[in-house]
């Protein structure tokens, strides 16, 4: 079972895949910037690095 399925129905619009990216992204560029919690901003930029690599980088032409 993978974490992220980029074969799933559910990721098979652009918008979503990228927004799976770009949200938690944001999120711990927030906890860096804003919150000073970089434990956090770690967690939620790898989190969108694997999103990124996993529905972008890696995924089949559709």
């Amino acid at each position: 079972m993978k974490i992220l399925d980029p074969e799933d129905p559910f990721f098979a619009r652009p918008w979503v895949r990228w927004a799976t990216v770009i949200l938690p992204t944001g999120w711990g560029i927030v906890e860096f910037v804003w919150m000073q919690a970089p434990f956090w901003g770690v967690l939620f930029l790898a989190a969108g690095a694997y999103a990124f690599w996993a529905l972008i980088l890696s995924r089949k032409a559709d």
